[in-house]
């Protein structure tokens, strides 16, 4: 008979968070498949689990899942952990819950601290459903595709993690982009010292500039941005006259003023992202077409 998956929870910050349920699998399996055997060491320890590890993190999971899910096939009963939170959600575990719901193994969840839908509780924003889009954009290339999606998506709530890092630039991107978003940004959420900055994103920047210890910690926040209404009445510029306008106000191209008009509310004549970006190009083609 073959054994079973267990995809196990583990404490964010508190290791009191830590149920005696997930323990109690810890204990029991034959082997814990970790995304860091040096920091998984630690809380076994803590616990006094003795349970033998073997690495799973993204550099060699496709090459670990055939050996993990053989041994479970043989009989082996293994739990994957991340170091923090729930595995899968942002972190290593999906290769090897797939592989096994192929293979016909049974996968049982032992759920826990999740950093994402932990920020989603204390974040005091509406939250009837949201999107957790892991960390933010490194690139500016792919922020503003990014931009370009919420700009045109309905009223929601996104879920981010970043790096204490780049945390003040991320805020500086948001507040020229979103001005008018709502933040709950948290940092070292269950920990003894954990704070939430609450506001619009330059009120939330301005309390980070204002903390020397901001760029410490671990950060995990929600924005909730309002969906933006375009102008369908027959005085509503055209795509055509906004990008002039732009141009003309700001002495830029036309690629700069797409650009913009597609990331930058605070550039359009009605304070709102009036289309995609693939709209605004194609409004540019029309002009160089009557030009």
């Amino acid at each position: 008979m073959s054994g079973k998956l267990y995809v196990v929870a583990t404490p964010i910050g508190n290791l009191s968070d830590f149920s005696e349920r997930a323990i109690e699998t810890l204990r029991s399996v034959d082997l814990i498949a970790a995304e860091d055997t040096r920091n998984t060491i630690k809380l076994l320890t803590h616990f006094d689990i003795h349970t033998p590890q073997t690495a799973n993190h993204k550099f060699n999971e496709r090459q670990a899942v055939d050996r993990l899910v053989r041994e479970i096939l043989d009989g082996k009963s293994i739990a994957v952990v991340s170091d923090a939170g729930t595995p899968c959600i942002n972190d290593p575990g999906f290769i090897l819950v797939e592989a096994c719901a192929e293979a016909g193994i049974d996968v049982v969840g032992v759920p826990g601290c999740c950093a994402a839908a932990t920020v989603v509780s204390v974040s005091g924003l509406p939250s009837d459903s949201f999107l957790f889009m892991g960390f933010f954009p490194r690139e500016k290339r792919d922020a503003e595709k990014l931009f370009d999606y919420i700009g045109n998506n309905k009223s929601e709530l996104y879920i981010f993690y970043e790096s204490p890092k780049r945390i003040i630039d991320t805020m500086e991107l948001l507040s020229q982009a979103f001005p008018a978003a709502k933040v709950a940004l948290c940092n070292d959420l269950t920990k003894t010292f954990e704070r939430i900055y609450r506001g619009t994103p330059a009120e939330v920047l301005a309390d980070l500039k204002a903390n020397p210890n901001a760029e410490k910690g671990e950060y995990a926040f929600a924005m909730y941005v309002e969906a933006v209404e375009k102008a369908e009445d027959e005085n509503a510029l055209s795509l055509e006259a906004m990008l002039t306008d732009v141009c003309v106000k700001r002495g830029c191209t036309l690629k700069e003023a797409i650009s913009l008009l597609s990331t930058d509310k605070t550039a359009s004549p009605t304070g709102k992202i009036p289309a995609s970006k693939k709209e605004l190009y194609q409004a540019s083609l029309n002009l160089k077409e009557l030009f």
